[in-house]
């Protein structure tokens, strides 16, 4: 092959190795800052060089041919040299640039991760920023994500995880749902009550809680799972904290989403006795799958922000 045809030859099988990973034109477009029309072009060039299909396209999908998989296994592996080489060139000098993109849930972003932005970027000027928030669990690697923010009690073992910071959840309620219900004594009276639940697969749920009374060194205090149900359930702990509010029922919340109304008296916390346990995790991660290249300086950087302003806990 001439060097006239090489250049492009070898764009065009970076592209590859992205589609092959986003299974999405719109997605690798999206990652390598062209348009899904160009992308489309690029891998039909590629295709008429090589002299065989390589994508197999459909309305709904994206799927590499068997040429195009067996192309992709040969060729990744030096782009992913490459791509660490230079990122390694380039971290090594200066001051630390390009983009972070980075996946949270709605209210942890919302409520701790959007007040450290200005921070940071001020302090990295050639930084620059993305912040997607979904409630859903994205794929990092298919969708482009250097980061995702998360609470969760056990890291995904394929992923790199750094302890931001510790949180916890709350059992609330307002006084006058209290008033009109009465206030549970213990976790299993929860089944008698109209319970908010976070949305999160299949229709049953349940509460567990462990008492934290004082025991013996080692010992694991009483635990007790709660089946509950109620008029209302959200994938977002800032809906639930407001039907909360609305005297609508009993809350389990994640301290970000309901310190500010505890402070106020506008919450009550309920169960002094005993710690809801499992649900929302104990601590918050930044998590980076182990597949992906070298973490960037700029990523890092993130990260070390994130960990330095949230050392101390949740933000009061």
């Amino acid at each position: 092959m001439s060097e006239r045809l090489i250049s492009p030859v070898l764009a065009d099988l970076h592209l590859l190795t992205v589609l092959a990973a986003t299974r999405s034109y719109t997605q690798a477009a999206r990652r390598l800052g062209i348009s899904k029309a160009s992308a489309s072009m690029r891998i039909t060039e590629l295709e008429r060089a090589a002299g065989v299909p390589l994508v197999r396209r459909s309305s709904r999908s994206v799927a590499l041919t068997e040429a195009g998989q067996q192309l992709v296994e040969d060729v990744a592996d030096a782009f992913l040299r490459i791509e660490q080489g230079f990122n390694g060139v380039r971290d090594a000098v200066g001051q630390p640039r390009g983009l972070v993109r980075v996946s949270a849930p709605v209210a942890l972003g919302r409520q701790v991760i959007a007040p450290l932005l200005t921070g940071f970027l001020a302090q990295y000027p050639d930084i620059r920023l993305e912040l997607e928030l979904n409630d859903r669990l994205v794929n990092l690697a298919q969708e482009g994500f250097d980061l995702a923010i998360r609470h969760t009690e056990t890291p995904p073992e394929t992923h790199v995880a750094w302890v931001l910071c510790e949180t916890r959840s709350w059992l609330v309620a307002t006084a006058a749902y209290l008033e009109r219900h009465g206030t549970p004594a213990h976790p299993s009276e929860l089944a008698g009550h109209r319970c908010l639940a976070y949305l999160r697969g299949g229709s049953a749920q349940r509460w567990d809680f462990e008492r934290t009374l004082p025991r013996k060194r080692g010992e694991r205090g009483e635990r007790v799972s709660v089946p509950v149900a109620g008029p209302f359930k959200a994938n977002n702990s800032e809906l639930l904290r407001e039907a909360v509010l609305g005297g609508l029922g009993i809350g389990l919340l994640p301290d970000f989403s309901c310190a500010a109304a505890l402070r106020a008296g506008e919450l009550i916390a309920l169960l002094p006795d005993w710690k809801p346990v499992g649900f929302f995790g104990e601590r918050i991660y930044a998590l980076r799958p182990f597949a992906a290249a070298q973490v960037p300086r700029a990523v890092q950087c993130f990260v070390d922000h994130l960990r330095q302003r949230l050392a101390g806990g949740m933000p009061a």
